[in-house]
């Protein structure tokens, strides 16, 4: 668990007491989707899991979203699948300066909202918001947004993604559309 926690791209999340096979579960449609040497672990916190994986964790977002489509017999204790470009230490100065390294990415007339998701952490999502916010010179839409700062904080360590809002996956939506 601790050694999953120190690198993952994955975070995946499902219902309680379910954990491990939420793990087996993103380890096999990985693999399904071409990397047999991901790992996947639990967290210690209810519900949530993790996985590391070689591919672009976008690429196993939308590859995933397909098998759900095309085979959704083979998904059924993943709740939600969200990509993570960069893991960093729980600090707000770190989590700023990542943030602010991806909203280089975010387009001049893009606009685009932070959103803060905490476990296991006493950081204020407020102070997260307005330091990772600071540092984006673009158009606030807090809505609908063309691009999402995405903070993940798992105790020590916080994911920061870059997102357009159909980058995460979420079970019960996408079934809802089949």
């Amino acid at each position: 668990m601790i050694r999953m926690l120190e690198d993952f791209n994955l975070l995946v999340s499902t219902s309680r007491r379910n954990e491990r096979n939420a793990c087996s579960e993103i380890w096999y449609l990985i693999g399904e989707i071409g990397d047999r040497s991901s790992e996947a672990a639990t967290t210690g916190i209810i519900g949530l899991t993790v996985a590391k994986t070689a591919l672009d964790p976008k690429d196993v977002v939308r590859k995933l979203r397909e098998i759900l489509r095309q085979k959704p017999w083979e998904v059924k204790y993943i709740l939600k699948v969200v990509p993570i470009e960069h893991l960093t230490s729980a600090t707000i100065k770190d989590i700023a300066e990542v943030a602010a390294e991806l909203a280089k990415n975010i387009g001049e007339d893009e606009t685009f909202r932070v959103t803060v998701e905490k476990r296991r952490s006493n950081l204020s999502s407020h102070e997260i918001i307005d330091a990772v916010a600071k540092k984006v010179k673009r158009k606030v839409n807090l809505d609908n947004p063309r691009k999402i700062i995405l903070v993940e904080v798992v105790g020590e360590k916080a994911g920061v993604s870059l997102l357009e809002p159909d980058d995460v996956l979420s079970m019960e939506k996408e079934r809802r559309t089949l």
